[in-house]
């Protein structure tokens, strides 16, 4: 496969992120997830609209990301930050990380 290297390089940086990361194809085919993700429902091959409900995916910036190769964010009226983030060399996908900020909660310790 054409994306081999890049789905491995997304495992190595990704996998340990504690919040949904997802490698996405234009078409929308999720190409690879972090466990987080698949615990939500996004599976490899899957299209990403067809999980959860349709309204968690209104106002997607991946067609913006991927016509200006420039990453794009938002934050949600639920409280969910998303990010969506062209992949170099690489012009037809791109990774999609959601952070939900009632769920996921970051210490404020410093060590």
């Amino acid at each position: 496969m054409v994306y081999e290297k890049v789905i491995e390089d997304f495992h190595m940086m990704w996998d340990n992120f504690p919040a949904s990361v997802r490698l996405i194809h234009k078409n929308r085919t999720i190409l690879a997830a972090n466990e987080e993700a698949r615990n939500m429902g996004f599976e490899v091959g899957v299209k990403c609209f067809n999980v959860g409900v349709s309204e968690s995916h209104r106002g997607c910036k991946a067609n913006e990301t991927l016509s200006t190769k420039k990453g794009q964010g938002d934050k949600t009226e639920e409280g969910r930050i998303r990010y969506w983030l062209p992949v170099k060399a690489c012009e037809d996908i791109y990774v999609h990380i959601t952070i939900n900020t009632s769920t996921h909660k970051i210490s404020d310790k410093t060590t």
